[in-house]
């Protein structure tokens, strides 16, 4: 989007509805979703034109832009990159699958749709002679009802889909146990151990059919749909990674999961578990002081602290165990510097970050992907919002792919980690058609 941009305010409508009306269906086009029912924060949507790498000169210390838009997003870049790189630039071993998708792809915005969800309002935000015809094409796509009706029904036919396990039940466990002894010759001090879904179907994936009923399945405050030609990346994150506002850099670590109960004194009590938890405790604060050295790289001398340890936070399906880091970043700070200094996050890796990654490496055998890296947006004003990739699906033209695994401390129980693994990929899976394989 270009620095002079015109915002030009519409009728409220569900994000939604736009989306199903024709928005999504554009080869190059976002959605960062702030979740169904939503009743504050932003999304944005939008459409741009693809690249292949971050905005890494973007200068995150820059004075706030002088045109001011509702939301703070002012047009940027809206993107992800994917774990794998990001590890083999921090100096570990990493493998790749050309099948897996894009290990980078960065869309630079040319319009948006920005939804105020506490205000109930939205604007369309274009450079001014595109302006007419970005207004034209949300009118037509918000007045689409027949085909609105189809994708937005509660249970909307998906292809049949048959998953294969990168591991079984059985051999996870066995993984677990040689995290255990990792950690027990003094190599690390947490591991977070994924493994994959990868799903085929008896049709192609439909990335707009997939995106709704994964967000109904799994709500969550950081949705996001990244689409670029025969690649989509669709995400019910509930962890956001860095965020950047006024040269103060946040990230929220998520370290502990449990189930949400059937009752709510069951759900309570597992609420309760979580909190009293030793091993969930310690992986947590691990992480939060991870994250404490990494930001040390590029913020100012004694600005970084904790804001919040050890929250619970419930989404539809868990219950998570959640802290805040924060601080100031140095003058002239870059997205590049910031990156280099974060990515991969602490909550993917483990602890030691360079010696998490070698073993992991070893251990899975196999590229994450897109999966375990992070996605938003990134605007030209110097503020920035990521999230992490979780709880996510990737479609590519084979089919689609599923990540998901946790942190392993030498407290682990292995079948608890087996059972952890099967509640983070089963909404995901469900959004595709498909079952978790026997024993997870």
């Amino acid at each position: 989007m270009p620095p002079s941009v015109a915002c030009y305010p519409v009728p409220w409508t569900d994000p939604a509805v736009i989306f199903a009306g024709g928005w999504g269906d554009q080869d190059n086009v976002f959605w960062l979703d702030a979740g169904p029912g939503a009743t504050e924060g932003f999304s944005w949507m939008g459409t741009g034109t693809p690249h292949d790498r971050a905005p890494r000169d973007v200068v995150l210390t820059a004075s706030a832009d002088e045109q001011s838009v509702p939301g703070g997003f002012v047009g940027g870049w809206v993107g992800w990159a994917g774990y794998d790189d990001a590890a083999a630039a921090a100096g570990a071993p990493a493998a790749y699958a050309a099948g897996d998708g894009p290990a980078q792809l960065w869309l630079q915005v040319e319009r948006v749709i920005a939804f105020d969800h506490d205000a109930g309002a939205c604007w369309v935000i274009a450079e001014p002679a595109d302006l007419p015809a970005a207004v034209a094409d949300l009118e037509r796509w918000r007045h689409s009802a027949a085909r609105v009706d189809v994708l937005l029904a509660p249970n909307p036919v998906l292809p049949t889909a048959t998953v294969l396990a990168r591991h079984t039940p059985h051999q996870y466990r066995a993984l677990i146990e040689r995290c255990r002894e990792a950690i027990r010759a003094g190599d690390a001090y947490q591991l977070c151990l994924t493994t994959r879904f990868d799903v085929a179907a008896s049709a192609p994936f439909d990335p707009v059919t997939t995106y709704l009923a994964l967000r109904t399945r799994l709500p969550a405050h950081h949705g996001g749909f990244i689409r670029s030609r025969a690649f989509a990346l669709l995400s019910a994150s509930p962890e956001r990674f860095l965020d950047v506002d006024g040269g103060v850099v946040r990230t929220r670590p998520i370290k502990g999961t449990r189930r949400r109960g059937g009752s709510d004194a069951e759900d309570a009590a597992l609420a309760q578990e979580l909190v009293d938890s030793v091993k969930e405790r310690a992986e947590n604060v691990m992480i939060v002081d991870l994250m404490r050295n990494d930001l040390q790289r590029v913020c100012l001398p004694g600005s970084v602290s904790a804001e919040r340890l050890l929250e619970v936070e419930s989404f539809s399906a868990v219950h998570q165990l959640v802290s805040t880091v924060s601080g100031r970043l140095a003058p002239r700070t870059t997205v590049g510097d910031l990156l280099d200094a974060a990515f991969p996050a602490g909550s993917m890796t483990g602890a030691p970050k360079l010696s998490a990654m070698t073993i992991l490496h070893g251990l899975e055998a196999a590229p994450r992907g897109i999966y375990a890296g992070c996605f938003g947006w990134v605007g030209r004003d110097g503020r920035a919002d990521l999230a992490m990739t979780i709880r996510s699906i990737v479609l590519h033209p084979g089919g689609a792919y599923v990540g998901a695994g946790g942190g392993i401390t030498w407290l682990s129980e292995p079948d608890a980690e087996v059972a952890e693994v099967g509640i983070k990929a089963r909404a995901p899976l469900a959004a595709l058609g498909a079952a978790l394989p026997p024993g997870w």
